[in-house]
């Protein structure tokens, strides 16, 4: 296992200087576009007769279960040094809209998908039982503006935009773990759930996994407010993320809003009043180091993963279709909204398109479908959110800058 991590660091770090010498992408878009490439003509090499790499590259990416490294490794840590710098003063300017975006727009984009795709297949040759088509609507609804907050900054968008973004994708992962949870046990069970049974899990799953963040975080916080030293400090906040995520899954809790409560509470409480500006300086490059570092690799993984993705022409039409129709639930859920009460969401003028096309799909929607039971099911949905993630982090990525641009004037 030592030595698979290794390689894929190593692999990581070849690409990411690749890039930054190079190409000139951010980090995160470029890494996984030279992976993407790298296993394309791998692909056609093998077409080729040249059956050498391919082999390697397959043997490499499947001794990693992709799924269980992001949900039950990466997840926690990501979502934690998310959280991080978030202001939870300014968050709380926005609560309602934070929360109406994460809950009702992850719910209502969940069924939009989940319906529209199983009328969409009902033309196509494929077989996807309706309960599959529900799932991939609740695994594909959450955002992943990670790769392109980077971009926002850098073109000057609007601190609001930036911050609405970023709380809506922190909440909204939570949220569609949630959702998935429900659905997959429609799956794995032999019974579909009742309403009291599924409301039930719903509130103990994002109602304990907030309760128990925030009890975390608290206790964090009182800890390192006792100390004055940033080695220990680091460590207390490392561990208490990586055990924190390992009791809310013994628990059965939502992790992934555990970890946002927690970061909430450290990055703000305890920036505020448990840390000197050492400690405050040296947290905060560990956990941006953790974050970009994390964030290559995932997106390195993603890249290679195309090695292992049965595709055909149908699943490759089908696809595209699919492409448009997650843009536009994004859009009836968050663009739609955003536009017809820009007051109340209190957003510049052309917010409702950076938030429309800036809602990027990433590493969790495919960890989520490589967690469903093998099977021809399973096989779309993977297939489907692999070419949905893909055009979403290569495609809008790289243009959302530009967008910006154009939509939002630099004043604003």
């Amino acid at each position: 296992m030592l030595n698979v991590v290794a390689l894929f660091l190593c692999i990581t770090a070849l690409l990411a200087y690749l890039n930054r010498r190079y190409i000139g992408l951010p980090s995160a878009i470029g890494v996984m576009a030279i992976a993407l490439v790298l296993s394309l003509l791998n692909m056609l090499a093998d077409r080729l007769g040249f059956h050498t790499l391919r082999l390697l590259e397959q043997s490499l990416v499947t001794s990693i279960d992709f799924s269980e490294l992001l949900m039950q490794g990466m997840l926690s840590l990501l979502l934690f040094a998310g959280a991080l710098h978030v202001d939870l003063q300014q968050l709380r300017s926005y609560k309602w809209q934070v929360a109406s975006l994460a809950l009702i727009g992850t719910a209502v984009s969940t069924v939009i998908i989940g319906f529209s795709l199983w009328e969409i297949v009902k033309l196509t040759e494929l077989q996807l039982p309706f309960i599959y088509c529900l799932i991939f609507g609740a695994l594909i609804s959450p955002t992943d503006p990670i790769a392109v907050l980077g971009i926002l900054r850098s073109v000057g968008a609007p601190q609001k935009v930036e911050l609405v973004m970023s709380g809506e994708s922190l909440f909204n992962d939570g949220v569609s773990v949630v959702l998935f949870s429900l659905i997959y046990a429609t799956i794995a069970g032999a019974e579909t759930p009742t309403v009291l049974e599924a409301s039930t899990l719903l509130i103990k799953e994002a109602g304990g996994g907030t309760l128990l963040g925030g009890i975390i975080g608290f206790v964090t916080y009182r800890m390192l407010k006792s100390i004055d030293s940033y080695q220990e400090e680091v460590l207390i906040t490392l561990a208490a993320v990586l055990g924190g995520y390992a009791l809310a899954t013994t628990l059965h809790v939502s992790g992934p809003l555990a970890m946002v409560v927690m970061g909430l509470i450290i990055g703000n409480q305890g920036r505020s009043y448990a840390m000197s500006q050492q400690t405050e300086r040296h947290l905060d490059m560990f956990w941006e180091l953790i974050d970009e570092i994390l964030n290559a690799v995932l997106f390195v993984l993603i890249g290679l993963e195309v090695i292992l993705i049965p595709f055909s022409h149908s699943l490759l039409g089908l696809a595209s279709v699919v492409i448009a129709l997650t843009l536009i639930a994004r859009m009836i859920t968050v663009g739609l909204p955003v536009a017809l009460f820009r007051k109340v969401f209190r957003l510049p003028k052309g917010a409702w398109a950076v938030l429309t096309w800036g809602g990027l799909r990433g590493g969790i929607s495919v960890a989520l479908a490589l967690s469903l039971p093998a099977g021809e099911g399973r096989n779309i949905v993977v297939s489907l959110t692999y070419l949905v993630v893909v055009f979403s982090v290569l495609a809008q990525g790289m243009s959302i800058g530009k967008l910006v641009e154009h939509m939002i004037p630099s004043k604003s």
